[in-house]
């Protein structure tokens, strides 16, 4: 079998499993993060600095690369491993998250998506099968279907619309799939109502993909309401298929994710955060811009093996922050990528010796998360 799901342990006291995903392109130790390289790159890094920071797979995204350099370029160049330089796992987006970001540029029917381009205004007819086509250009290890996102709060009518429609689109792409050689993962919708979500979920496990998401989430709702639908979703879910949380997110938010069953995160937040001047820490965040910092000559965090960490100091970070430097952003970045696979390594280890309720206690108490 080319793709294939290896549960190795279930944590005791909550819901979390420590997992391998094995793929053409190599296994991905779960639960893990994948950085985003939307338009085939990790901002700001090269493709060796993502391996060094412990990443094992990694995400594109459909829409955008569809516009630049377009899918035809992509598969000239080789497809997405040959053009990223990546010789592990990729897994691309399908232009869903689109729909909820780019809402004031699209136009929703059953048969697609329209969008306007926001590089020039062409007219982008973004159907599951066509985002499906793209995607098998890409050459992706992992093909996400395209669902419809809204944004919440949204009216019951809408949500409920949006999640059936989002069925019917994955069985679409399911039908237009043609490469043996990549996988295509379904998405629970279904707002922040839990039957809805327990009857998509159900659906789409009935379909047999070979990975299935939670999408939907991360788009206003608190995070509280995340947790309580990711956890209700997940025992839904085929016990043998990777499960994977979309955009997200924030540290806590992994390891609470992890807890309720989730295998696979990808989220922004690490590389933007850290293009912005915010460190990501076992004591919370510093924000490297800071007064305080000018003369600091201990480093981010003592234990970090990244290249901000073991050669420069606080007050050199700052410095070029304040300078406009360019090298800033990009030692903020390696340091937050490496701090969300340092996370997830030690959730896989606490998994492992079936303590992850006392491993995500002592991060929370260090964020000074009660």
């Amino acid at each position: 079998m080319t793709f294939r799901y290896e549960l190795l342990r279930t944590d005791p006291s909550t819901g979390a499993r420590r997992g391998t995903f094995h793929t053409p392109h190599g296994p991905v130790q779960t639960p893990g993060f994948m950085p985003v390289g939307t338009q085939g790159t990790v901002k700001g890094l090269t493709i060796d600095q993502v391996a060094g920071t412990g990443a094992e797979m990694i995400l594109g995204n459909t829409y955008h690369l569809a516009l630049r350099p377009g899918p035809e370029t992509v598969r000239a160049l080789g497809g997405l491993h040959a053009m990223f330089g990546w010789e592990g796992p990729i897994l691309t987006d399908s232009g869903g998250f689109q729909i909820f970001s780019l809402k004031d540029i699209n136009k929703i029917t059953e048969h697609s998506v329209v969008f306007r381009s926001h590089i020039d205004g062409a007219i982008i007819d973004l159907t599951p099968e066509r985002s499906i086509e793209i995607q098998e250009a890409l050459g992706s290890d992992v093909a996400m279907v395209l669902d419809h996102v809204v944004a919440l709060p949204a009216e019951p009518d809408e949500v409920q619309m949006a999640m059936e429609r989002s069925i019917r689109w994955a069985e679409r792409c399911l039908n237009a799939a043609g490469r043996s050689d990549q996988a295509r993962f379904a998405i629970v919708q279904g707002g922040l109502d839990v039957p809805l979500r327990v009857q998509c979920a159900r659906e789409l496990s009935s379909m047999g993909f070979e990975g299935y998401a939670v999408g939907g989430l991360s788009v206003g709702e608190a995070p509280a309401e995340m947790y309580r639908i990711t956890g209700a979703t997940t025992p839904e879910l085929p016990t043998d298929k990777p499960r994977y949380l979309m955009g997200v997110g924030r540290p806590v938010d992994l390891l609470e994710s992890v807890m309720r069953g989730i295998d696979l995160f990808d989220c922004v937040m690490p590389t933007r955060n850290g293009r912005n001047g915010l460190a990501f820490t076992d004591l919370g965040p510093i924000k490297i811009r800071n007064a305080k910092h000018r003369h600091a000559t201990e480093p981010l965090e003592p234990e970090c093996p990244c290249l901000a960490c073991t050669r420069h100091t606080r007050g050199y970070l700052r410095h070029l922050f304040i300078a406009g430097e360019m090298l800033g952003p990009i030692l903020m970045s390696l340091h937050n990528l490496t701090y969300y696979q340092r996370l997830m390594q030690g959730a896989r280890e606490a998994i492992e010796a079936g303590t992850l309720a006392e491993y995500v206690a002592e991060k929370k108490r260090g964020w000074g998360i009660s």
